[in-house]
């Protein structure tokens, strides 16, 4: 999930070093320019082997740079000028000679040059390495490693799995949705640095019998779209989810559940260890008080239905906020009617600081919502837009509180 112009304004240097994982380049600079970002590509003669330099030029609408002798700047300093005005370095993939190179400071072409020619400050480095396992698990490799984030670059991945050379580890380059996901996540405010956030999203099932339930139409998006905010706000994410089909975000912890139940143990065994806990999940009120072993079947000439004798589930929300070590609890409230007195009604019911209400009926399995957050001193509204840009602005939010508490 990402919203339009997630780096609108941002002046991206795309660097390119030899390695197969060349082509995962080409559909990352499509996707950096789709969300606003201007990109500039910056290939070594050894990435040329893989991918053309005409090819990112129709991708990113610009001039692909190759050499350090380049005559179209007027200076003739490619190595200059091509990083000032630029927001990010990315060299994506960094072969392991280049990551050589820029731990020691080596500067024999024109990507080289132009990463130890850099303004520290203003233009941060990051590398997605992408290389064979053996040589990813070197000891070369992996004192560079720890030598470029002393210094400051931040190393994205590498993945693991199937590799060109037919062997399975590490070393695998980022995809280019995860590579793309770790850049915007770089650019968020780190308003939650520190602290360790958890939240429950999606719905519950309660079974009745071996194939029949008890659930309801939430997606879980709203949930995941949070954690996912959380995380890239500088948060410990631990995501505690109901039977959804959705990717788990970027450095986000997961435990799956099916039932309040085991939702409820999960939650309540991990909320002492979290500074704050986000109520997302629709969890059921309500659970069959029996489970069938087996279908119930409609039996001839029968008219009526079988009987269902229902039995409380337990409070979540209220469980971890009248723990002796509570986090900072905040809870939603999906009503279908008479909002904001259901949403006052439950801040006081399970006493917490802060309900996020909305409709159900009308965000349930979509990708936008409109929000209210109901407080000790009133509501306020968060107009509709996209999930992950009011799951960002809650965030926010939530930081604030933090910090006007502390």
């Amino acid at each position: 999930m990402s919203t339009p112009m997630d780096l609108a304004g941002k002046h991206i240097v795309l660097g390119l070093s030899g390695g197969i994982a060349c082509y995962k380049a080409a559909d990352f600079t499509r996707e950096l320019v789709k969300a606003g970002a201007t990109v500039q590509v910056v290939m070594t003669e050894a990435a040329e082997q893989f991918i053309t330099p005409v090819t990112l030029q129709a991708l990113s609408n610009r001039s692909v740079y190759t050499s350090q002798w380049d005559a179209r700047e007027p200076n003739a300093m490619a190595h200059i000028n091509l990083t000032r005005d630029a927001d990010a370095v990315v060299i994506a993939p960094a072969s392991a000679d280049l990551m050589a190179k820029l731990a020691q400071g080596r500067a024999d072409d024109l990507l080289s040059l132009m990463c130890l020619a850099r303004p520290l400050l203003s233009c941060p480095l990051l590398l997605a390495p992408a290389m064979n396992r053996e040589m990813w698990a070197h000891p070369a490799t992996q004192r560079n490693v720890a030598q470029l984030r002393a210094d400051g670059t931040l190393v994205l991945g590498p993945g693991n799995g199937d590799q060109a050379c037919g062997e399975i580890g590490d070393g695998r380059m980022l995809e280019p949705a995860e590579l793309f996901a770790e850049l915007v996540a770089f650019f968020q405010p780190k308003v939650l640095r520190g602290k360790r956030v958890l939240i429950s999203a999606g719905p519950t099932f309660e079974p009745i019998d071996p194939v029949r339930g008890i659930t309801n139409h939430s997606s879980g998006k709203m949930g995941f779209a949070i954690a996912r905010a959380a995380a890239e706000a500088g948060a410990s994410v631990m995501l505690i989810a109901g039977p959804v089909h959705l990717p788990t975000p970027r450095n986000v912890r997961r435990i799956d559940v099916t039932t309040a139940r085991q939702m409820f143990d999960a939650v309540t065994g991990a909320a002492s260890a979290h500074d704050v806990f986000i109520a997302t999940a629709a969890v059921a009120d309500w659970r069959p008080a029996s489970f069938n072993d087996h279908k119930i079947k409609k039996q001839p000439g029968e008219k009526s239905p079988p009987s269902l004798e229902l039995t409380e589930n337990p409070d979540i929300l209220a469980a971890v906020a009248r723990l002796p070590a509570a986090p900072y609890c905040v809870g939603f409230a999906a009503e279908s009617h008479d909002l904001l007195k259901h949403a006052r009604e439950k801040r006081v019911r399970k006493g917490v600081p802060l309900i996020v209400a909305n409709l159900g009926p009308a965000t349930f399995g979509q990708d936008d919502n409109a929000l209210t957050l109901v407080d000790a001193n009133g509501e306020r509204e968060l107009p509709r837009a996209d999930k992950l840009t009011l799951a960002r602005q809650l965030v926010a939010e939530i930081a604030a509180r933090l910090g006007a508490k502390a």
